[in-house]
């Protein structure tokens, strides 16, 4: 976060303690309690379960989530424009159809795709809620068969990725998640290893995965250091709205399309925010 941007700075007028479930969501409930112990100014939660962990650890302390799909649709807040309580941050989410805008770039790019792949994970309560709001009407409206694939360990990632070769997958989705953002370079090397031709949220995939496409995260995490500096100076985070993303980027990784033997068509190329070589 711009925490520098706007004078805080660490060690000097700012302390930050931290803790990391690492990838382990059993661990969420007692770290949270343990940071709310400590009575801070301010929690931040980088993701949906993190912040439903905070949330329900205090309903005092302010907390700034960022990084979460739906905050609405997972209960985080009752409105994007109307936080109320201690809680408000920002989404990763803008309106329109998740599943169907990252359906039409794989179609873009891999002829004839008619059964695509979901991995997500059963634990992460905006993946539930995206499975249930939109799979059914969007596989209706576009004529894709979406089969779901599961993985809620880092181990059970192989057998996912097994299951969608299994049931002959032409592209998989990889729903965003602590566990996947920890396990990226697993994450596309196993989609390298199934020929699955796979398109992610976030940069971190972009060094070994086919294609990105999403918010820019780092943009939002730079927008976080501004709600932290209202809050620490006394703002109540009901009165600071829930923000969207701006910024979404499409990275393209052009030696992970070559060893698929895709070639990447001009359309593509050209809205590209960068192109991996």
């Amino acid at each position: 976060m711009a925490l520098r941007d706007h004078g805080w700075i660490e060690g000097k007028n700012l302390i930050i303690d931290s803790r990391s479930a690492e990838g382990h969501a059993e661990r969420l409930p007692p770290l949270a309690a343990e940071l709310v112990a400590l009575k801070p100014d301010l929690l931040v939660g980088p993701s949906p379960q993190v912040a439903l962990a905070l949330k329900s650890a205090t309903a005092t302390i302010p907390i700034i989530f960022v990084a979460v799909f739906d905050p609405v649709g997972i209960g985080l807040v009752p409105s994007l424009s109307r936080p109320a309580g201690n809680i408000t941050g920002l989404a990763t989410y803008a309106p329109g159809d998740w599943i169907a805008k990252r359906i039409e770039i794989l179609r873009e790019l891999v002829p004839g795709v008619s059964k695509i792949a979901l991995l997500v994970n059963p634990g992460n309560p905006i993946h539930r809620l995206v499975l249930a709001n939109e799979v059914s009407s969007t596989a209706r409206s576009l004529g894709v068969a979406l089969p779901t694939v599961e993985a809620a360990t880092a181990t059970e990632l192989d057998a996912a990725f097994a299951s969608a070769a299994a049931q002959q997958a032409d592209a998989i989705i990889v729903f965003a998640d602590n566990l996947t953002g920890q396990e990226a370079p697993r994450v596309t090397a196993l989609a390298a290893n199934h020929h699955l031709p796979a398109i992610y949220l976030f940069r971190q995939f972009a060094p070994g995965g086919l294609i990105v496409y999403g918010p820019d995260l780092a943009d939002l995490f730079r927008r976080a250091g501004g709600y932290v500096d209202k809050i620490l100076k006394g703002t109540k985070p009901a009165d600071l709205p829930v923000e969207q993303p701006v910024k979404f980027e499409l990275v393209i990784n052009m030696k992970t399309a070559k060893a698929l033997g895709l070639n990447v068509p001009a359309s593509l190329l050209v809205r590209a925010d960068e192109v991996v070589e």
